[in-house]
């Protein structure tokens, strides 16, 4: 399904997850899944159910010479790796039981539905944490990237066959791109990550993730269609890219809810905190109605972390701050006779 033909399931704060939930029965997270954000259902990885499902240890799934071990530690074996040599994608695999019993839950179901993996910046630097040579790191990570990426999509596709797809690339390592102690150029990042979106931008719609204060003008050089990042002030520094991404049709998924230090009661002073950020970027050039209408509404990270009962009370707020967004995003086409 063509990008045109999803963007009217992302317009005025539609709710939706990012990545892992905390569940360790794989049924009862694929329910909860579909539930907690039903106009857009995100595919949960269960980290906490198995550590093959944490994300460096999904994405290394089929690589030649990587191995998980007991704890999700990547056993590697330098010498068998070849960034030319094929990458399986083994969905029996026990890394993607979250995957698989949620497509198996949601048969039937004709709506758009959202998952994410790993990108090849953050697989890359894995590698060579393990023990990879950093030229042999982000070519293995770009290829499994892309082979995993493209054969997920395909899953989906064959268990959800009407249902539009939205796909984030999810590269937390990307916050410290702008340290000198990184070990490769912006440019090549940039590079590396527009490699990861190519692998299905032509059917779906792609995000790059970010949970940390993160330079944005690197992750929407690469080219996303969605940029998704936490609420906090340093987004203000860019405000002047973020009006031409909305101006070209992009969509922002505001991790408006916080998954760090304490959790609120209610929605209000999240909603508070992106509404004030929403006035400074107007003020920076950005579009009123565009920030409005071209939105998606998240928690800030994934929830692996949290109980059960939390998981819960933030999306509950994560569908609040979505009502008020669309609310407002209502309002504002009626102001302007759309």
């Amino acid at each position: 399904m063509q990008t045109s033909s999803m963007q009217k399931h992302l317009l005025g704060g539609v709710a939706t997850g990012i990545g892992s939930l905390p569940h360790r029965d794989a049924r009862e997270a694929a329910e909860f899944a579909f539930f907690a954000t039903p106009e857009l259902p995100c595919i949960p990885s269960l980290p906490r159910r198995s550590p093959a499902e944490a994300m460096i240890a999904q994405a290394v799934v089929g690589i030649r010479g990587i191995s998980i071990g007991q704890y999700g530690s990547l056993m590697v074996n330098v010498e068998r790796i070849d960034p030319l040599a094929e990458v399986k994608t083994d969905l029996d695999h026990d890394a993607f039981v979250g995957l698989r019993t949620f497509l198996e839950f949601a048969q039937g179901y004709t709506g758009p539905v959202k998952w994410q993996f790993t990108g090849p910046v953050t697989l890359g630097l894995a590698l060579i944490r393990a023990g990879v040579p950093m030229h042999t790191a982000f070519e293995v990570a770009v290829r499994t990237v892309r082979t995993h990426v493209r054969n997920i999509y395909d899953a989906v596709e064959s268990a959800l066959p009407s249902s539009a797809q939205v796909v984030f690339i999810d590269e937390p390592e990307m916050a410290d791109l702008m340290e000198d102690s990184f070990p490769i150029a912006p440019d090549t990042a940039i590079d590396l990550m527009s490699g990861a979106l190519a692998a299905v931008e032509r059917e779906g719609l792609v995000g790059l993730h970010c949970c940390s204060d993160v330079d944005g003008a690197s992750l929407l050089a690469s080219g996303p269609a969605i940029l998704s990042v936490p609420v906090n002030d340093n987004l203000k520094n860019y405000a002047g890219v973020l009006a031409k991404f909305l101006e070209n049709g992009g969509v922002v998924a505001w991790g408006a809810v916080a998954t760090d230090g304490p959790l609120m009661p209610n929605a209000d002073r999240s909603w508070k905190k992106l509404a004030a950020l929403w006035c400074e970027l107007v003020q920076g050039g950005c579009d009123a109605q565009k920030l409005r209408q071209q939105s998606l509404i998240t928690p800030a990270c994934g929830l692996a972390m949290h109980s059960e009962d939390s998981a819960a009370q933030i999306f509950m707020q994560v569908r609040d701050i979505g009502e008020r967004v669309r609310t407002q995003a209502l309002a504002t086409r009626l102001n302007v006779g759309a």
